[in-house]
């Protein structure tokens, strides 16, 4: 059994059983609450805006094939918006998604952010326990039924690891 984290994109055959899942998922969680299908909402955004230099899409895969995976894109000048992190059913409660966000953390701190945005909806409390298990603020009353909200908003400051994983001649040179 081999694990590895594989950067692409959205449409690579790899990623498509992945995205498939994440897909029915939403479905059976949500149909049409929020006055759409899952396909509109897993088709909301273009797969360039998850491609370098802003964003990045990552897959992780065992004995290449994906198992897990999640991306982000530009939300601001310092911030990535974490989207769809998300682990194939056949292989939750490895501890997947953790490795995933830890992955897509450091990515954005190389590429330049110091912070992270995104959303989860109320009927995923295990990514809203992900979340707030990995130092994410939620942005929204946790007391609060969370179907009030709809959309569950998180931030998480990595500004420490941006600088931890800049390169030691650019922190050489910062501190002159």
């Amino acid at each position: 059994m081999s694990d590895q984290f594989h950067y692409t994109t959205p449409h690579d055959p790899l990623s498509q059983p992945l995205i498939e899942q994440l897909t029915h998922e939403y479905q059976s969680r949500y149909g049409d609450y929020f006055g759409e299908s899952a396909g509109t909402e897993m088709s909301r955004y273009p797969a360039e805006l998850f491609a370098q230099p802003d964003g990045a899409f990552l897959l992780l895969l065992r004995d290449g094939v994906a198992i897990a995976g999640g991306a982000f894109k530009r939300y601001d000048e310092v911030t990535a918006e974490f989207k769809r992190v998300w682990t194939h059913s056949d292989f939750r409660r490895q501890g997947l998604a953790k490795r995933i966000l830890v992955e897509l953390e450091a990515q954005a701190a190389r590429q330049g952010y110091s912070r992270i945005y995104l959303t989860t909806g109320f009927r995923q409390p295990e990514a809203s326990g992900l979340y707030l298990s990995t130092g994410y603020t939620a942005l929204f009353d946790v007391n609060v039924d969370p179907e009030v909200y709809g959309s569950l908003p998180f931030e998480k400051d990595i500004s420490a690891l941006a600088v931890q994983i800049q390169p030691q001649h650019e922190r050489v040179a910062a501190a002159r």
